[in-house]
């Protein structure tokens, strides 16, 4: 399953992680939520192949470690999601679907 696109409103905002805003459910380390708002990373599904980090020709993500997760111990993080030029090639490339990026969410991490 995809990450939800109404996240904002179908999630709450549970706090923030290196300066990332994170929505819930939490209970780590089976369970992470949604990273970033403006680019966001569902945690949950991200299996961690790094398309999006590699692809992303403004830098936007950078890895972090989530030991114990089920799909993946390390993630990518939007840490400089508001350098982001919405082009999407990080949602296209990812075979997950695990990264929504909304151009209507910029400026609101």
């Amino acid at each position: 399953m995809p990450i939800d696109p109404n996240f904002e409103t179908n999630r709450e905002r549970v706090g923030e992680e290196n300066g990332v805003t994170v929505w819930g459910p939490v209970d780590p380390p089976e369970q992470l939520g949604i990273h970033g708002t403006h680019v966001a990373v569902d945690y949950d599904i991200c299996i961690a192949d790094g398309a999006c980090l590699e692809d992303c020709p403004v830098d936007v993500f950078t890895w972090v470690d989530t030991p114990g997760h089920p799909e993946s111990e390390i993630k990518v993080e939007p840490t400089r999601e508001d350098q982001c030029i919405d082009c999407m090639l990080c949602v296209d490339v990812c075979p997950v679907d695990a990264i929504d990026v909304d151009p209507g969410r910029a400026g609101r991490t």
